[in-house]
C-alpha cells in the first residue's frame, strides 16, 4: 500500500480571529512581504471566500477571469483544486501558482469555498464514524498544501482566514503549526477574544478524538496549533505614544489573551502554549488607512506604495519588519 505524503517541513501559519474588520488580510500580504524581503519563500492562501487577499494582490480583470473558470476544466482557483475530491474523483487538481510581483506565491481564493464549506461537516461527521472518505475530504486542503510546499521549496505558509467559527476555519486552524491573533483596540475585538479561546480549544480536543479513530496509512493534520503572538492595530499615536483611549484597550487585550486563550489551551495541551515569549505580543500597527487604501489599489505591500508620505512608508516598513524578525526568532530560534 502507498504510504501517505510526509509534511512538508514549511511552517503553516493563520491570522485568525472570528471577529471581522481586524485587518486580517492586510497584515497576512505585508508579513508574508516582509518575511519575502528577508529571503523566505512564501505561499499565501486565500482560504475566505470573499477572495479578499486575492482582490489585493491580482489584477481585477485576472480575478474575474479566474472566478468566471473557476468550476471549469480552465479552473486554477483553489476550488479548482478541491473539486474532484468533492466529485469523488480522486486527488485534487493540480492548479498554476500565481507568482505576485514581490515573489510572493498565491493559491487564489473562490467565493464557492462556501459551498466547500458544507462537504467539511459531512466529512467531519464520516471521520467520527471512522469512514475512510470522511478523514481523505478532512484532511484534503492540508494535503493540497503540503504538494505545493514542497514543489516550491516553500518556508512559510500563510493562510487568509474569513471572521467566523465554521468548519473552513476549523479545518485551517488544526492544520497550522501557529496561530496569530490579530486585534483592533476596540470593544468588539477584545470580546472576541473569549469566543475564539473556547472554540479554538473545542477544535483541538475534538481532533484528537478523532486522531485517536484515524488508519496508520492516511495523511493527517497534525492539530497543535500553537500560539505565536497577537498584534494590536489601527490605533493613533501622538508624539509617538500610544493614544490613551487605544493604550487601555492594549493592556485589556493582553489581559484577555491569557485568560480567555493561553489559559484555555493549556488545559487541553501545555505544548500549545511557548514559555520562552518574552510576551505575548507579536508587534504593533498604529493607523496606516491612507497608506493601506494606496497598498491595495497598487497591489502591493503598504511600504512599498507609489506615492504617500516617506516617513510613513518608513514605518511601517520597520514596523512588519519586526513583526517577521519575531516570527522567524519565535519559529526557527
Amino acid at each position: 500500500m502507498k504510504k501517505p505524503p510526509k509534511r512538508h517541513r514549511a511552517i503553516r501559519i493563520a491570522l485568525y480571529n472570528n471577529k471581522g474588520g481586524v485587518g486580517k488580510t492586510t497584515l497576512t500580504a505585508n508579513i508574508a512581504a516582509a518575511l519575502r524581503k528577508k529571503k523566505k519563500n512564501v505561499l499565501l492562501i486565500d482560504s475566505d471566500p470573499q477572495c479578499n487577499l486575492t482582490s489585493y494582490l491580482v489584477e481585477e480583470g485576472v480575478v474575474d477571469n479566474l472566478l468566471d473558470e473557476s468550476d471549469t476544466d480552465k479552473g486554477q482557483t483553489i476550488w479548482s483544486a478541491l473539486k474532484p475530491i468533492v466529485a469523488l474523483e480522486g486527488s485534487f487538481k493540480q492548479i498554476e501558482i500565481i507568482e505576485t510581483s514581490t515573489g510572493l506565491r498565491l493559491i487564489p481564493g473562490d467565493i464557492r469555498l462556501a459551498e466547500w464549506e458544507e462537504y467539511l461537516n459531512n466529512f467531519w461527521t464520516d471521520c467520527l464514524g471512522r469512514k475512510i472518505g470522511g478523514f481523505k475530504g478532512t484532511n484534503s486542503l492540508s494535503e493540497i498544501i503540503n504538494y505545493y510546499s514542497n514543489e516550491l521549496n516553500i518556508d512559510y505558509v500563510f493562510y487568509d482566514t474569513g471572521p467566523n467559527i465554521g468548519p473552513l476555519n476549523r479545518i485551517i486552524l488544526l492544520d497550522c503549526d501557529y496561530f496569530i491573533v490579530p486585534a483592533a483596540c476596540d470593544l468588539f475585538s477584545l470580546r472576541a477574544l473569549k469566543t475564539l479561546g473556547h472554540t479554538l480549544g473545542r477544535w483541538i480536543f475534538d481532533w484528537n478524538t478523532i486522531l485517536s479513530l484515524a488508519p496508520t496509512d492516511t495523511y493527517i493534520m497534525p492539530g497543535k496549533p500553537k500560539f505565536l503572538g497577537y498584534i494590536p492595530q489601527r490605533f493613533k499615536t501622538y508624539g509617538g505614544v500610544i493614544a490613551s483611549a487605544s493604550s487601555e484597550y492594549v493592556a485589556k487585550i493582553e489581559k484577555a489573551i491569557s485568560s480567555d486563550v493561553l489559559n484555555v489551551l493549556k488545559k487541553i495541551d501545555e505544548s500549545l502554549i511557548s514559555k520562552n515569549f518574552k510576551r505575548n505580543r507579536l508587534g504593533e500597527i498604529k493607523d496606516l488607512t491612507a497608506l493601506v487604501q494606496l497598498a491595495q489599489k497598487e497591489g502591493v505591500p503598504i511600504f512599498a506604495v507609489s506615492a504617500g508620505v516617506n516617513y510613513q512608508k518608513q514605518e511601517a516598513l520597520e514596523a512588519f519588519e519586526k513583526i517577521a524578525n519575531n516570527i522567524i526568532e519565535r519559529v526557527e530560534g
